[in-house]
């Protein structure tokens, strides 16, 4: 006589969930290069928010779910007048932050962009810090965010070093859900076991598919995702605080467990101990706001402008060597249906760096993809991977993302080819990128405040003990504006 019953005996926590949790609950963070280079990725950040402001598809995204809602103690969103309730205060900066594809980013066996952490942490910061000066206790220090930044983008960023998320059709912005839950349950006041149940329900829950990022559905829900992602994270984070239960073996449970149902059966694990590396070592988007495989093939693009600007009708081939990363995400032929569509086609982006000799997030924008020559060029494009490109991709001592260009003629000339191996914002570039970044932090700033204004925020920005001792409070009034001028 059979008995078909299943043991209900509850798991201890799956490793992972304990190791993500006593990270973010004990970690000291003493690296002074991690701590500067957070700095560095805050006002880069920062200043992306500021530059999607003035597109009005971002724009229509912000403001409280109901119009007129008021909320005590009301997360400001950096440029606007808004006061929110965290969780969509959270969707707001993550918003606008990762609306033009031009903040920091993380290649490995998956991508993405840490810094989209910034929208929960930041909003969890300004919402605790209110909330104790109304309690009659400290607000929280800019020190409080770096660090909690640091070790969001650690969580992001070890986790994809050799788990393949899109491999199996998910978004990276499961990563990006994952490390904001942690870091917010922590600056909630949670425990360490509460952090554990939080992190289960943040891989329990439904995960974002790729297929917005892809042809033949590339769309602007990209732009928006990450906001979902870090308010989800708040949201999770406040429901966990609030009493509710975990799931010990969320990721492991036979059959119903995370790695069965969406991760093909194969084990999460972190392949390195937690600690500062992710942030030592993120790629900046400095000098174009693309996606970041394509950044070293715009950077040669724009190298070979000036030789073939007035040949443009006697290119007879452009050849595009590049890595398969590049080769699997962003190549693509065909029409290309709107901003976001573009922004992930690599020959899109090359033939605009060849047509301008630079590449701007309006370049993005319909009137520009009308020009006939930019699919002239395209159609012209052959692509090709180099196993060495490939290859040093993924080795952890270089991390290159590199492309090389040469352009063949009609009469049977060439230029010369041009490589690019790193771009500016790598780490072995950072003396020469980090100016770079500056400069484009006060042009962003300009985008919403006048130049007195925009001097001051960044003398306050640039100065690393200053801008540690200054209150989140401060900060964000800093940031704010009185009226919202889109």
């Amino acid at each position: 006589m059979s008995n078909n019953v299943e043991v209900n005996v509850r798991p201890d926590p799956d490793s992972l969930l304990v190791q993500i949790a006593d990270y973010v609950s004990t970690q000291d963070v003493n690296s002074e290069l991690a701590l500067s280079t957070a700095r560095n990725c805050l006002i880069d950040t920062i200043g992306c928010g500021l530059l999607a402001l003035t597109f009005p598809a971002c724009t229509k995204m912000l403001g409280p779910i109901v119009p007129g809602t008021t909320v005590p103690h009301g997360v400001r969103v950096p440029g606007t007048n808004f006061l929110l309730d965290p969780v969509k205060g959270a969707f707001d900066i993550g918003c606008i932050i990762r609306w033009l594809d031009y903040n920091d980013t993380w290649l490995a066996a998956e991508w993405g962009h840490p810094s989209d952490n910034l929208g929960a942490i930041l909003s969890i910061a300004d919402y605790v810090s209110q909330e104790n000066v109304a309690s009659g206790k400290d607000p929280l220090t800019m020190r409080d965010v770096l660090e909690c930044m640091i070790m969001a983008h650690e969580i992001q960023g070890v986790l994809a070093l050799t788990n393949s998320f899109n491999r199996v059709g998910l978004d990276h912005v499961v990563l990006v859900k994952v490390a904001s839950t942690a870091v917010v349950t922590k600056l909630l006041g949670g425990t360490t076991n509460q952090i554990v149940d939080a992190v289960s329900q943040a891989w329990v829950d439904g995960q974002s598919l790729r297929t917005y990022r892809h042809s033949p559905n590339a769309g602007s829900r990209k732009s928006w995702a990450a906001g979902d992602a870090t308010s989800r994270a708040v949201r999770l984070a406040l429901i966990t605080l609030s009493g509710e239960m975990g799931y010990p073996g969320a990721l492991s449970a036979p059959t119903w467990g995370f790695e069965d149902v969406s991760f093909g059966g194969k084990k999460l694990a972190l392949s390195q101990p937690l600690g500062t590396y992710v942030m030592e070592n993120v790629l900046f988007k400095i000098s174009f706001p693309a996606e970041f495989h394509a950044q070293t093939a715009v950077e040669a693009a724009v190298t070979l402008h000036p030789q073939i600007i007035d040949r443009l009708d006697d290119i007879a081939n452009i050849e595009v060597t590049t890595h398969e990363s590049a080769i699997r995400i962003i190549s693509k032929s065909g029409a290309l249906n709107n901003p976001a569509d573009r922004d992930h086609c690599l020959q899109y982006m090359i033939a605009i760096g060849l047509i301008h000799g630079d590449l701007i997030a309006e370049h993005y924008e319909d009137d520009v993809a009308a020009d006939p020559r930019v699919d002239a060029l395209r159609e012209k494009m052959t692509i090709q991977e180099d196993a060495r490109y490939t290859q040093e991709y993924l080795e952890a001592d270089k991390r290159s993302i590199a492309n090389r260009i040469q352009i063949f003629f009609n009469d049977g000339s060439s230029t010369d080819i041009v490589e690019v191996e790193y771009p500016i914002g790598h780490k072995r570039r950072r003396e020469e990128g980090i100016p770079v970044l500056e400069q484009k932090f006060k042009t962003n700033l300009l985008k919403s405040f006048d130049e007195s204004t925009a001097e001051s925020i960044l003398v306050k920005c640039l100065d690393q003990q200053s801008l540690e001792a200054m209150s989140v409070l401060d900060f964000q009034a800093m940031l704010a504006v009185d009226t919202n001028s889109f």
